[in-house]
């Protein structure tokens, strides 16, 4: 962020390249050739595994980056994920070119090079502190959501003297001409400014939609490529899915009519891409005449509500009771990522309090999104509230590496039960 920052991160990534080829690339070579690493080079084997690891050591620390970026990462949970995509890429490149190298030398690097980078991460985790110096003026909103985080108020238009990662305005306020002239000298300096909003929005992962008038449009407008790209490979996945996890489903359904009267299918109104209101599918987890509320109450499940069956707490839980959105997702009406549809009267009571609502819906509504890896269900007018912060913090950083670390914390999501309801 600010010049000092900067400066440590590019060594951070200079120490942890030069690390990573010395001990998961060079290490493992220097062992196979028994000391002699000048003669291992000089073997075609020897020479395409030394430069298959050093690749895959450079690659697994650029999808690392990559996917710690957003906010509220705990960077030690993407080493694996992160090198094994990267050494998995690198041994189907020595399949598919028929290339000669060490399998011995190879796992053993990918061994190193987990067990190094999980260390590094983790040590960077517990001791990291991000600092932050902050004009006067500045409304916090939402400080306490931040984790890792110093805030020093200035009081006077000079830099603090502890190293910091950036300085944080309220560039829409009319400042004093000395603290003008301060963030002006901050600029030519390398220490960056932000303005307020957009910092919190970094650090929380949300956007918040009270201000949204202040964005622009365009900032809100994913990228049409991407969004074709998805939109095909969540069909071919579907494709696959529908065959794989039939008979699973159909397995579920009879043990539902065998646990509560009512269909096993629930099919629901909602709102989903471009507001257009279409059909969901979920497997029924609730009676069907339980609940005698009306309106948004029968909309929100409550937490430990009455009208949710046995099995269906279980489906719940795992969220296998989503599943049978595949076939939305293969009627091109979902996606497997993306903001949960809502439900058509909760939609309607949103478009009448909040003007900019409808931007929600400039993408396919997902089975799994943003706010429920870092919000779970919600239970009440609030928590949906807050839920529409992270969809639009997804929206408006929509891209390939969003959805990639929202399919690694989804697994972690069903495997804890995370925000179930």
């Amino acid at each position: 962020m600010d010049s000092r920052w900067l400066a440590l991160s590019a060594l951070r990534i200079r120490y942890q390249l030069l690390a990573g080829l010395l001990m998961a690339s060079v290490l493992p070579a220097v062992l196979r050739g028994h000391g002699d690493l000048m003669g291992y080079w000089d073997s075609t084997s020897g020479r395409s595994t030394v430069l298959g690891t050093a690749m895959a050591v450079t690659l697994g620390i650029a999808f690392l980056r990559q996917l710690t970026r957003f906010p509220g990462v705990n960077d030690t949970y993407y080493v694996l994920p992160s090198f094994g995509l990267a050494y998995g890429t690198m041994m189907l490149t020595f399949f598919l070119f028929r290339l000669d190298y060490s399998r011995f030398q190879f796992v053993v690097s990918f061994a190193i090079a987990l067990g190094l980078f999980f260390v590094l991460y983790l040590v960077a985790r517990r001791f990291e502190v991000y600092r932050f110096a902050v004009l006067p003026g500045v409304d916090l909103r939402g400080q306490s959501r931040t984790r890792n985080v110093e805030w020093i108020r200035l009081d006077q238009p000079s830099l603090p003297t502890a190293a910091i990662y950036g300085v944080i305005a309220d560039l829409r306020r009319d400042l004093p001409e000395d603290w003008d002239r301060f963030i002006t000298d901050c600029a030519l300096k390398g220490v960056p400014v932000f303005h307020v909003k957009q910092a919190m929005e970094s650090l929380t992962g949300r956007v918040e939609i009270e201000h949204l008038s202040e964005n622009t449009l365009g900032s809100l407008l994913p990228n049409r490529a991407y969004l074709r790209i998805k939109e095909l490979a969540d069909w071919f996945g579907a494709l696959v899915a529908i065959f794989l996890l039939g008979p699973f489903l159909l397995a579920i359904a009879v043990a539902i009519r065998l646990d509560s009267k009512g269909p096993a299918l629930f099919r629901q109104t909602r709102i989903g891409y471009r507001g257009k209101p279409f059909t969901v599918y979920k497997l029924r987890t609730m009676t069907v005449d339980a609940s005698e509320r009306a309106g948004r109450e029968a909309a929100i499940t409550r937490d430990r509500d009455p009208r949710v069956t046995r099995i269906g707490r279980l489906l719940r839980r795992t969220r296998i009771d989503e599943l049978p959105q595949i076939i939305n997702i293969l009627r091109g009406e979902m996606s497997w990522i993306g903001p949960r549809p809502e439900v058509r009267i909760l939609s309607e009571w949103f478009e009448a309090a909040l003007p900019f609502y409808p931007y929600r819906y400039i993408v396919r509504p997902g089975i799994t999104g943003w706010a429920q890896i870092n919000q779970g269900h919600v239970g009440t007018e609030h928590e949906v509230l807050e839920k529409l912060h992270y969809d639009f913090f997804y929206i408006k950083n929509y891209s390939l590496w969003l959805d990639i670390l929202i399919s690694i914390r989804t697994v972690g999501t069903v495997l804890s039960g995370f925000g179930a309801r």
